[in-house]
């Protein structure tokens, strides 16, 4: 049973009882990402989230590690670009002690400027990271040049420099604006009691002081660019292509996800088929959909040799047009949707997963949708429907991102005519 309850201050809790489970999965949810950041701002979210487990008023970076540790618990934290999460799992008696910690490192955290050195340090290492891995890096370089000069189309991370120069007092005000009642969301999910669970809720937030703002700003404008990058000590070119789509609650987001699985979405996809199975010119080729609250993208990833690039761009772009130009057979059909059922519901399985699942919902539709609902969505989609949808997401050439030791290679526009 699923409840939701919301505090005097505005906080938000909701719970899911799973009285088959022995765990409980809780997390903080903040309705906050690095797309609220100003440009100066790039990387703050991301370096509180990391600062957060660095000391509290109450403990420090070493007992948080070691009270988890002592229960068994698995805590963890991310920043995406339109919220960011502090998560705990624990065994259901040691509920008291999570909602504890979250609440301290949430209400309390210290923000020491030794501490802050060191993370940068931290960071520093996590930027170059990206740099290492080319198939994240090519999607950065590709969202960047998509969306540019929108807080969507930065780097979650900063780069060096944003956060280099970051003082003590940045992280300390942009925390007490933004850690407000409603900007926050609490879920949980597993063997629990909403009554019980509120009441220790209750205890460490109740006390935070109303306030919070749910504005995203104005939504991003997609640029259609050819975007290279000369990287002389790749083997391999990853390449990046990607049209405008949908929003998270868009009317045709079931259709975009039986485009995106048979596009490039599993591996009986199409273009996994045609340009890995049949023609062997890749070790991975992929479609997926990034959407967020006002925008979206449709991608495609691939990782080829230099002298394939453009037979690659060429079947993809093929791929478009038989979509665009053809109904997709009804067994096609079918497998995708039994395809995206199944994904889901093994996705649910899970006191973690479910716990994100009532998040996100809570952000994006303040409601709950029932799986039945979400199945009974994929499952009136027509072939009809994803033809409508594939002709309005091909409607233009795709952007396109070339990572690589490229020797003067760059993709022609004309390529890219669909």
């Amino acid at each position: 049973m699923i409840v939701k309850e919301v505090l005097p201050n505005g906080l938000t809790l909701i719970t899911e009882s799973m009285p088959h489970v022995r765990s409980v999965a809780i997390g903080v949810w903040l309705k906050r990402g690095s797309r609220h950041e100003r440009e100066e701002e790039t990387g703050l979210s991301h370096f509180i989230e990391h600062m957060v487990f660095k000391g509290t008023r109450n403990r420090s970076a070493e007992v948080i590690a070691s009270e988890v540790d002592s229960i068994g618990g698995h805590m963890d934290a991310f920043t995406a670009k339109e919220y960011a999460s502090f998560h705990l799992k624990v065994l259901d008696e040691h509920l008291p002690l999570a909602v504890d910690i979250l609440g301290d490192i949430v209400v309390n955290p210290l923000f020491d400027a030794a501490e802050m050195t060191k993370e940068k340090k931290v960071i520093f290492e996590e930027i170059n990271m990206v740099e290492d891995t080319p198939d994240d890096l090519v999607m950065e370089l590709f969202t960047e040049a998509f969306w540019p000069d929108h807080p969507l189309g930065r780097p979650i991370l900063g780069t060096k420099r944003s956060v280099g120069g970051f003082q003590r007092d940045d992280l300390a005000a942009f925390f007490h604006a933004i850690y407000r009642p409603s900007n926050i969301v609490i879920a949980a999910a597993g063997n629990l009691d909403h009554g019980a669970t509120a009441e220790l809720i209750r205890k460490h937030f109740g006390e935070l002081a109303p306030g919070g703002s749910s504005r995203n700003g104005e939504p991003p404008h997609a640029a259609f660019r050819i975007v290279t990058r000369s990287k002389k000590e790749l083997e391999q070119v990853h390449l990046c292509m990607g049209n405008p789509g949908y929003p998270l609650g868009h009317a045709d987001r079931y259709s975009a996800y039986i485009l995106n699985t048979v596009l490039g979405g599993s591996m009986s996809s199409r273009l996994f088929q045609n340009v890995r199975e049949k023609r062997g010119l890749v070790y991975s080729i992929s479609s997926g959909l990034t959407a967020y609250s006002d925008a979206g993208i449709l991608s495609i990833y691939a990782g080829t040799g230099l002298d394939s690039v453009d037979e690659v761009i060429r079947l993809t772009i093929d791929e478009f047009r038989i979509m665009k130009g053809e109904r997709i057979p009804d067994a096609e059909l079918r497998r995708a949707k039994d395809h995206l059922k199944g994904s889901l519901m093994l996705s649910l399985e899970n006191t973690g997963s479910r716990m994100s699942h009532l998040a996100r919902h809570e952000i994006y539709f303040g409601r709950q949708f029932s799986l039945d609902e979400l199945l009974a969505g994929i499952e009136a989609v027509s072939a009809d429907d994803v033809q409508r949808v594939a002709n309005h997401v091909f409607d233009k050439e795709p952007s396109v991102c070339v990572l690589g030791n490229l020797n003067r290679y760059r993709p022609r526009a004309s390529q890219l005519k669909i």
